[in-house]
């Protein structure tokens, strides 16, 4: 499977992109030291070359850092918060690994525990009767089906969810986008980085429990999260979210005053 153009790459592309009292604000450095970006550079993967991953979207929410973590989880349990849109890795002593995430529509639907009983190198993907109804033009040219390979929406690998032995159709996969990374898409479940999807492809055995958050979970543990205009997350106490409101305070500032000055119809 080599990297090579197609003519399903612009439709591909398109399938990608269909998230008390007063505290001291925390400031999110935006800026990949070179350790960060030698582990998002390309990957061969087999004979299939993974691009590597900008650099501009490698920033603190998006790129795989250890962390500590004192959740009663297990070591080696994934837990996906898709509100903060975080997924995390246990660790023994109070350590995981924290991953950003993109978050569909799908991976908004479910919460709770599940297993990772199905592991898939390079998935082949199919959109549902639904989607292909709801959106012809985007899903009809590939209702039946897309291999796996670097133009599909799943990426290198894919991790499936289920429940008392049932699929949830719930997914953890990589992504044929990697600018989706860190928000809010129109469809599809949990997207990480490809280099992301392989590093958690080997340490995620199959049997391995998840849980998923639910929105109450997510404000508890993470706290409240706040979205700036270019699509990514921040704390909603931070430097960036005080600069958010900032712009967003003149911007309606500028607006009333051309209201004022507008002539009257």
């Amino acid at each position: 499977m080599k990297a090579l153009m197609s003519p399903l790459l612009p439709l591909v592309a398109a399938l990608a992109l269909t998230a008390c009292g007063p505290k001291p604000a925390k400031t999110v450095s935006d800026a990949p030291d070179a350790a960060t970006v030698a582990r998002y550079a390309a990957v061969d993967d087999n004979g299939t070359i993974i691009p590597e991953v900008n650099a501009g979207y490698l920033n603190e929410h998006n790129r795989r850092t250890e962390v500590s973590y004192n959740g009663p989880e297990a070591p080696g349990t994934i837990i996906v918060d898709p509100y903060a849109r975080f997924l995390y890795y246990t660790l023994p002593d109070g350590q995981a690994l924290r991953y950003g995430i993109a978050v569909g529509r799908e991976g908004r639907g479910f919460s709770g525990s599940a297993t990772i009983n199905r592991k898939a190198e390079w998935p082949s993907w199919r959109p549902t009767a639904n989607m292909v109804r709801s959106e012809p033009d985007v899903y009809g040219p590939v209702a039946g089906g897309l291999p796996g390979g670097l133009e599909n929406p799943l990426g290198a690998r894919a991790l499936y969810l289920y429940r008392g032995g049932r699929d949830t159709m719930y997914r953890i996969h990589g992504t044929n986008n990697s600018s989706t990374i860190g928000r809010a898409t129109s469809a599809g479940c949990i997207r990480l980085f490809n280099q992301d999807a392989l590093d958690l492809f080997e340490r995620a055995p199959q049997g391995t429990p998840v849980k998923v958050r639910t929105t109450d979970e997510s404000l508890a543990i993470e706290g409240q999260m706040l979205e700036l205009e270019n699509g990514y997350l921040v704390p909603a106490v931070s430097t960036e979210a005080q600069a958010f409101h900032e712009r967003q305070q003149r911007a309606a500032e500028a607006a009333a005053k051309v209201a004022r000055v507008a002539p009257a119809n």
